[in-house]
Formats: C-alpha cells, sequence, structure tokens
C-alpha cells in the first residue's frame, strides 16, 4: 500500500514539474517573438526616417529568423508534452501541432536561404522582383 501512494506522489509529481517546464519553455517561445517583432519594428522604424532605400528584405529576415528560433522552442513544448500525454487523443493533438510547426519553419528557413542566396549571388533582378511581390503583398497597404 505505502509503495502504491509513493508512485503516486512521484508520478504527480513528475507530471506537474514537466507542466511547468512545458509553460517555461513555451514562454521562452513567446518572448522570443516578442522580441522579433521589437527588432523588427526598429529596423522598419530605421528604414522609414532615413533617406536609406526602402529595402524590406533585411526586415523581413530578421523577423522569420526569430520566428525560426521561436518554433523551435514551440516544438519542444510540444515535445514535453507528448511525454506526460494521458491518452492518444492528446497525443494526435500535440502531433497535429507539431507538425503544423515544423512545417511552417521548414518553409520560413526555405524563404531565408533564397533571399540569401539571391543576395549573395548579385543576382538583382531576381533580388528586385521579390521586393517587388514583397510589396504588393495584401498587408502591405
Amino acid at each position: 500500500m505505502e509503495e502504491a501512494g509513493l508512485y503516486d506522489i512521484s508520478e504527480t509529481f513528475i507530471y506537474h514539474f514537466a507542466e511547468w517546464i512545458k509553460l517555461g519553455v513555451e514562454l521562452c517561445g513567446v518572448l522570443v517573438i516578442a522580441w522579433g517583432v521589437l527588432a523588427s519594428l526598429w529596423l522598419y522604424a530605421s528604414r522609414i526616417f532615413t533617406r536609406a532605400e526602402q529595402d524590406f528584405v533585411a526586415l523581413r529576415l530578421t523577423l522569420a529568423r526569430y520566428l525560426i528560433v521561436a518554433l523551435e522552442f514551440q516544438l519542444a513544448a510540444d515535445i514535453i508534452s507528448t511525454a506526460i500525454a494521458p491518452d492518444w487523443d492528446q497525443i494526435g493533438k500535440l502531433a497535429s501541432i507539431a507538425t503544423i510547426r515544423t512545417v511552417l519553419n521548414y518553409f520560413l528557413q526555405r524563404e531565408i536561404d533564397q533571399e540569401v542566396e539571391a543576395v549573395r549571388s548579385g543576382d538583382r533582378e531576381t533580388f528586385e522582383s521579390r521586393m517587388d511581390e514583397a510589396k504588393d503583398t495584401p498587408t502591405d497597404t
């Protein structure tokens, strides 16, 4: 009897400890996103209030890098959740979320790589067409 009680107490402690760790990791992800938004806004403001060429690729790359790191934190929190998930329904939901975050991370990284390659290669035409595409997005209006 005493052993069963100790096991239940240990299991409850580990579960709550993992939940706190998960919460801390999720908080880190949120803080990284907030810091990335602030850094991007600072960069945006510096571009607006100077007579520098309006090159927003650096701004997009800066924000994308922070988002990638934040997605990694969120994915880590999901992995912690799967370690303590009580049933298959919870595991399925977490797997779906982890898949979505991984796909987002992949496409963000791919976009960063394409932008960096266009800048490094000196392919001005490709670079300018991407800039025009970015200007034509509805979020810039």
